[in-house]
């Protein structure tokens, strides 16, 4: 995804019906799966913040890299796209600039879109708990 990560769905709910159909469905097991994303989510979206305003370049991958991946293990499309996006300006940026001067600046840009991004994902992913499965 490009910078046109806008376009991308905030949620795709085919990702949700496989997690639910790869789970058999065993218990609500997915549920819990979804419900320790959008409660480890503000955690994640913190730690970038903080590693990226404080320059820390390995800090920064790491959760990016986290934010991104768990991201896209729940169908968090738009949000995986711009996490992708954030991973792809960190490894730029900090190619020929002091990561302590391109993390911060790439904070400035990217994190209150993403914060954003997160607060809709969650609020998304907490009605589709709340609906009961198509039964065919």
């Amino acid at each position: 995804m490009s910078e046109g990560d806008g376009f991308a769905p905030l949620l795709d709910p085919a990702v949700l019906v496989r997690l639910r159909e790869e789970l058999d469905d065993d218990e609500g097991v997915w549920k819990v799966f979804v419900q320790n994303f959008i409660a480890h989510l503000p955690q994640r979206t913190e730690r970038l913040r903080q590693t990226l305003t404080t320059g820390d370049l390995k800090g920064a991958m790491e959760a990016v890299l986290s934010l991104k991946t768990s991201s896209q293990m729940v169908g968090a499309e738009r949000l995986a796209g711009m996490a992708l996006n954030l991973e792809q300006a960190i490894r730029n940026d900090t190619r020929d600039t002091d990561p302590a001067v391109a993390l911060p600046q790439l904070a400035a840009v990217h994190l209150r879109r993403l914060t954003q991004c997160s607060r809709q994902t969650t609020y998304l992913l907490r009605a589709a708990l709340k609906q009961k499965p198509d039964p065919s």
